[in-house]
């Protein structure tokens, strides 16, 4: 599709929330928090504390110590803005291989692409001057453990690369890169007896995105943040008998970046002074994203109840039929003052033998557009290899 756009309009499309009073935090390379699985996204984007599947790389490497297939390979395809244009979405490609019954490695490569972008000198809207194709990837290995017969970590290395400039009279067109680590941790309870029904507990972690700041121009006025993250969950399986059990999840997130002070000054009072914002925003961007990660736990303005603002949540729960049908629904919340993304999800799956086909859409609860609204995303997994019994 051929579109019209400002070069800038690219680092727009991925703005999650409207900015209310400058409180909304904004990183660079968004598109590594936008789920790519559509079992997840089923669930409203929940997986941290979800049972193993193909996708646990982006959620939770350490799930993939309790697979019980020896390999997988999964493949999604997710439109993105589709009110807008038809060509721009997020792919994902992920391969998982358990070495032995204690340890797996898994590797990804996640793609995004802006579609195809004319651009148009100004004064002369019907002269094409260039087209170009802006895009993002990330590519990931992680390596996870059993510690225990109930417990697994994981540590997951990416490498990041974001092509958005243009090239002009004044500068090139070549992309930025970062890099970053993950550090997860899994739990999975053994089957439990209760009176009328089998149960198992669920836990996880995952500090995501761990790196240096990524730039454009190689300077710290013109760099930011990654989107590091904490996502905590846990979840609880109804085991009622061979072929009917129903999972119910809990997952919070907060972001890792510190909060953008551009509307306050130190003693909480409203900047007017263009010259004190520019100062303000000039002080955020030199901030190391070592010390921005301790800074994120407490630099709220207004306090703990703005910090606690920050702390997304997500319920979603999964019936799942002889392991081969599945039935999802989900609800995602953030605050108001913080993105105002609220909306629900509902998704389905269906497995024949080692193939298995999962769909989700999602529909926004609040005034805010949602980027994935009125959206089918799809995720495709391949299983194959021996099989290992869960304990």
């Amino acid at each position: 599709m051929k579109k019209i756009i400002l070069v800038t309009s690219c680092l727009l499309v991925f703005s999650f929330g409207k900015a209310q009073e400058n409180r909304v935090i904004t990183t660079g390379v968004p598109f590594l928090l936008v789920s790519a699985d559509a079992r997840a996204a089923g669930m409203a984007d929940i997986g941290v504390a979800t049972s193993t599947d193909a996708f646990s790389q982006q959620w939770n490497p350490a799930k993939y110590a309790f697979a019980t297939d020896k390999q997988g390979v999964s493949l999604s395809y997710t439109p993105y803005l589709t009110d807008l244009a038809n060509d721009i979405a997020l792919g994902q490609l992920t391969y998982y291989n358990k070495i032995n019954e204690r340890s797996a490695f898994a590797t990804s490569l996640r793609y995004f692409s802006f579609g195809e972008i004319e651009l148009r000198q100004t004064g002369e809207p019907n002269e094409i001057t260039n087209k170009v194709s802006p895009n993002e990837l990330a590519i990931d290995g992680s390596y996870s453990l059993k510690l225990s017969e109930t417990f697994s970590m994981a540590v997951a290395g990416r490498y990041i690369r974001s092509s958005l400039k243009v090239a002009d009279s004044n500068n090139d067109a070549s992309a930025a890169n970062s890099f970053a680590i993950d550090v997860a941790g899994f739990y999975e309870s053994e089957e439990i007896a209760y009176t009328d029904f089998n149960g198992r507990w669920r836990a996880g972690f995952n500090i995501q995105n761990l790196g240096p700041k990524i730039s454009y121009d190689n300077d710290d006025i013109s760099s930011n943040f990654l989107p590091a993250n904490l996502k905590v969950g846990t979840g609880f399986d109804f085991i009622f008998d061979d072929y009917n059990k129903i999972a119910v999840n809990v997952e919070f997130n907060k972001l890792l970046v510190p909060t953008p002070q551009f509307g306050v000054d130190l003693n909480g009072d409203n900047i007017v002074d263009s010259d004190d914002t520019t100062i303000a925003k000039n002080d955020y961007r030199s901030i190391g994203w070592t010390s921005g990660i301790f800074k994120s736990l407490g630099d709220a303005p207004d306090g703990i109840s703005e910090e606690l603002k920050e702390v997304t949540y997500a319920l979603g729960a999964e019936y799942l039929y002889q392991d081969s049908f599945a039935m999802r629904l989900g609800y995602f919340n953030e605050s108001a003052l913080k993105g105002a993304r609220k909306y629900f999800s509902l998704g389905a799956g269906f497995k024949y033998t080692t193939v298995k086909i999962d769909v989700s859409y999602l529909f926004s609860a609040s005034k805010v557009k949602n980027p994935l609204e009125n959206t089918l995303r799809f995720s495709l997994t391949l299983n194959f290899g021996d099989k290992y019994e869960r304990y």
